[in-house]
């Protein structure tokens, strides 16, 4: 009576077709190794949702690092400022963390870059490759991953240490200033994360627009920035939320040449 194979479902995910279908087609050989192909974000969020449908649940997503490149360079071209449909391979990341977390996936890079690999890891892969790595070595990572194993090339590892610690750095600055808000005033920072402007905040708060400049202006001072993009981008570090504008809802223009609005 023979033994069954525990086989691993792999969906490698490049815009590069004929990396990809090499790829897929090298880890096919494998005895122990199922694999798709998909040329984009929004594809292999359809093949890992019919999957799961099917009840053929993927293992490791291999994404490139620099998916939906191209394809968000021509779109900024056509259309300036609109970017909608393209994916790029961090958003996958964690996208597919938050939505699929039993799936590990692994970015495939073409060069070393330790400020990115750590943006990867902070968005939930498991592991950074180098495209021309071996296939042994790939191998042997995506069957670490799935022993919940993080690989990182070594020559890596004290750029990535140094960027974590760095981030975790801001990230507690942050933290820091945000505590300093009163409850209020974290409500309408919690509205400028989610896009509003003066006025919409005062119709969602149900205060005076002067009140809710007032209250801005001391978020800013606390905060110690200069304008509302700069407290927007601080409080995403400290993990503060849009508050919550409920369906049909749209946030204003934040801030207009500098000003708030």
């Amino acid at each position: 009576m023979g033994v069954s194979v525990v086989r691993i479902r792999v969906l490698v995910v490049d815009d590069h077709r004929i990396f990809a279908e090499s790829l897929a087609a090298a880890l096919a050989a494998e005895p122990d190794v199922d694999v798709a192909a998909a040329g984009s974000g929004p594809a292999a969020l359809r093949c890992l949702d019919r999957a799961a449908a099917e009840g053929r649940r993927f293992d490791v997503l291999l994404v490139d690092a620099d998916l939906g490149a191209a394809a968000a360079s021509a779109v900024a071209r056509a259309v300036p400022d609109h970017g909608e449909g393209v994916v790029d391979g961090i958003s996958l990341v964690t996208g597919v963390r938050e939505g699929r977390p039993e799936v590990r996936t692994v970015v495939l890079a073409e060069k070393d870059d330790p400020r990115r690999a750590a943006l990867a890891l902070q968005a939930g892969a498991s592991g950074w490759v180098a495209k021309d790595c071996s296939l042994q070595r790939l191998l042997t990572v995506i069957r670490g991953v799935l022993r919940d194993e993080t690989h990182l090339p070594p020559a890596l590892l004290t750029g990535v240490l140094r960027e974590l610690t760095a981030a975790r750095k801001h990230r507690t600055e942050s933290e820091r200033l945000v505590e300093s808000l009163t409850p209020r005033e974290r409500e309408v920072l919690r509205c400028m994360v989610a896009g509003l402007g003066r006025k919409a905040v005062a119709d969602r708060l149900f205060l005076s627009p002067h009140t809710v400049r007032t209250h801005m202006q001391n978020v800013l001072g606390k905060l110690g920035v200069h304008s509302t993009l700069a407290a927007v981008a601080l409080a995403r570090r400290a993990g503060v939320g849009p508050a919550d504008l409920g369906p049909g809802s749209a946030g204003d223009v934040v801030e207009r040449g500098g000003q708030l609005a």
